[in-house]
């Protein structure tokens, strides 16, 4: 049996070698890369990086987006039994400090002279990286530093190695068994430093594995590879569930043109986060908006016939001839171009994960056809831990436990999980790792959830973010902050939201709108602006979001537990949360606590019951500049309902 990722590239280039393995964009154009040329890639790779000095279980940081030299390089250091660290390509080069540190990294590969430059300006805070082998070779031609050198250098340096020992490759990637480190990833940071998951060749193919038998994925798939290889469920879903099954990954040409090549892929298998389904509707529904009346009634129409009878008919139930006709006629009109527009035509599955997904939402995609499913699951557990079969995807649920996966419910709510595809640990850090792992083998995933009646899993909030009122009429109701963001953030003009109330007497949050969908809601208004800042102070967009949190909070009033978790106050920011400013981490999670830090002056305010706050905020612009944004917020009371006692 073959048991690690570079074996795994050898069965599939012994099998299909002609196949494609990797497409990529370029110019506008798809290029096609075959397993046998793939596999012939890495094993050139691996010898240069023999020569160049890599060794068995050394790190090597790769930084960079989705490009198949760059998952060649990844292949070839675990060929050589070294261990791949990918970063995030969006980081700046002082969050890289830490992980090329902490991880005794000598080699890095760099995508291009962006990554380079990073690379450089941190050197000198990262005394042992001494090699750095850059991809795309464009605007370095004049760098001389040392050990500096191109990818196509190094497969010169490795072809020559090659000829002279041709069985040593095939000996080096002999040697490694499935308990050998493969890859480690970083955690996000979200309360401190980030901490390395090690993982081994064995956790990451079992969950790629059951995650493929759960949905039947073979090598007939497509999949579009656009999220970044430092989050690992990237990682899964185009590069070990890729080896496994060996299907086809698609890398596009820049972030800028995804929606484009989304279209031209036309993928089978699809995960995207609910921001991203989210965008993608919002994007659907202006431009009906904009659309002529006819087509915009009919688009109304079906949508409602969607709406009716498209979850019953996705989840395989009968709907009967009449809806069958209607619902048959509504994908010849709208469904069916609908989905085309989105690139999904050929979407066989689709997964989102990572945040609560609204229901609106979810059964939007459902309605016109589209099967999508939630999973739940984290980087230390190799993502898999639930999936929803494909007749009981619910909004509400994070799936079923799947193969090999054990899950019980502390005392205190949190969940813990037994599964082959645990962290080996965290690394250079016992203390942590014997906080998450139990001597027995559960992982606390630091969740806070219950098993349903139907054996699905719910997910509530953060164990550590669920809090209790203190005063007031709600003294000692529950407050779940998570839960409370997620209600707000399923409206298409609100993007990112922090709510504060643990140990206070109310809930206050603060709130980025949405630009493009309150900017399209305020041009078809007439309501000029002249920015963002000065979109989200205006009195009307005051009204439009207040008129978000009290259908949130109606809803919160019926469910007994969270009845005392409605919102009393709340603000629109002057600024778009970050990841640069330090406000996200860079998989676009909230940093409660530092936002708390930098925008204490507006909690206060929230909670003293003024009407106004100045604000001045220190930003980082794209090209690295530093600037201040300034503003004076308004602030404003909800409407509270009474509770109506009924269990959530």
């Amino acid at each position: 049996m073959q048991t690690t990722f570079p074996q795994l590239l050898i069965k599939q280039a012994a099998e299909r070698p002609d196949a494609p393995a990797m497409r990529e964009k370029e110019y506008g154009i798809w290029q096609a890369h075959s397993w046998s040329a793939l596999a012939l890639l890495v094993k050139h790779i691996a010898c240069g990086l023999h020569q160049t000095g890599l060794m068995r279980g050394e790190h090597m940081v790769v930084v960079g987006s989705n490009r198949p030299r760059l998952y060649a390089t990844m292949l070839a250091a675990q060929s050589l039994g070294a261990i791949p660290v990918p970063l995030y390509q969006d980081a700046v080069g002082a969050e890289c400090i830490f992980p090329i540190n902490n991880a005794d990294v000598r080699f890095a590969f760099a995508e291009d002279q962006e990554q380079v430059d990073k690379l450089l300006e941190i050197r000198g805070s990262c005394p042992l990286l001494s090699d750095i082998v850059f991809d795309e070779p464009r605007g370095l031609r004049n760098y001389s530093e040392p050990g500096l050198q191109s990818l196509d250098s190094l497969i010169d340096i490795g072809k020559t190695f090659s000829s002279a020992h041709p069985d040593w490759y095939a000996a080096e990637v002999a040697k490694a068994s499935p308990g050998d480190v493969a890859a480690m990833f970083f955690t996000s940071g979200t309360t401190g430093n980030p901490k390395g998951v090690v993982h081994t060749h064995h956790s990451l193919i079992d969950r790629a594995q059951a995650g493929a038998d759960f949905d039947h994925l073979g090598p007939t798939e497509e999949v579009l590879a656009y999220l970044p290889p430092a989050w690992i469920g990237q990682n899964i879903f185009s590069y070990a569930q890729w080896l496994c099954c060996g299907y086809v990954v698609n890398c596009p040409e820049s972030a800028a043109t995804m929606a484009i090549d989304l279209k031209e892929v036309g993928p089978t298998y699809y995960f995207a986060p609910p921001r991203v389904f989210e965008g993608l509707l919002t994007s659907v529904m202006i431009r009906m908006e904009d659309a002529g009346s006819i087509k915009r009634s009919l688009f109304e129409y079906f949508m409602n016939v969607a709406r009716a009878h498209g979850p019953a008919r996705m989840d395989g139930k009968s709907i009967g001839l009449w809806a069958s006709l209607q619902y048959t006629l509504g994908d010849w009109l709208v469904y069916g171009p609908l989905r085309n527009n989105l690139g999904m035509s050929r979407v066989r599955v689709a997964y989102t994960a990572g945040e609560a997904i609204g229901p609106d939402l979810f059964t939007f995609y459902r309605s016109i056809g589209v099967n999508l499913k939630q999973l739940y699951g984290s980087t230390e557990t190799a993502v898999f831990v639930c999936l929803q079969p494909d007749n009981e995807a619910r909004a509400d649920t994070v799936g079923v436990p799947c193969a090999g996966v054990e899950i019980k419910v502390a005392d205190n709510g949190e969940i813990l999980v037994k599964s082959p595809g645990l962290l080996k640990g965290y690394y250079k850090n016992p203390e942590a790792t014997a906080e998450v792992l139990s001597a027995d083998g559960w992982y606390h995933t630091s969740d806070a959830g219950f098993l349903d009646a139907s054996g699905h899993l719910k997910i509530i909030d953060r164990v550590k973010d669920v809090g209790r009122i203190k005063g007031g009429q709600n003294d000692g109701a529950m407050f779940a902050p998570k839960y409370v963001e997620n209600k707000l953030k399923f409206f298409p003009f609100i993007k990112e939201v922090v709510a504060y109330g643990d140990q206070r007497d109310k809930v206050c949050v603060m709130i980025n709108i949405d630009f493009d969908a309150v900017g399209n809601w305020a041009e078809r208004r007439n309501l000029p602006y002249a920015g963002y800042t000065d979109l989200a102070q205006k009195p009307e967009v005051y009204a439009l979001i207040q008129d978000c949190v009290e259908k949130v909070n109606a809803d919160l009033s019926v469910d007994n537990l969270l009845a005392g978790s409605q919102i009393s106050r709340f603000l629109v920011l002057h600024k778009e949360l970050d990841a640069d400013d330090g406000e996200l981490t860079r998989t676009n999670k909230v940093r409660r606590g530092y936002i708390a830090d930098r925008y204490q002056v507006l909690v206060d305010a929230l909670y003293a019951g003024m009407t106004a706050q100045f604000i001045e905020t220190a930003v980082k612009f794209e090209d690295g500049r530093s600037g201040s944004v300034s503003a004076t917020l308004r602030l404003s009371d909800a409407k509270l309902f009474a509770p109506v006692g009924r269990a959530g």
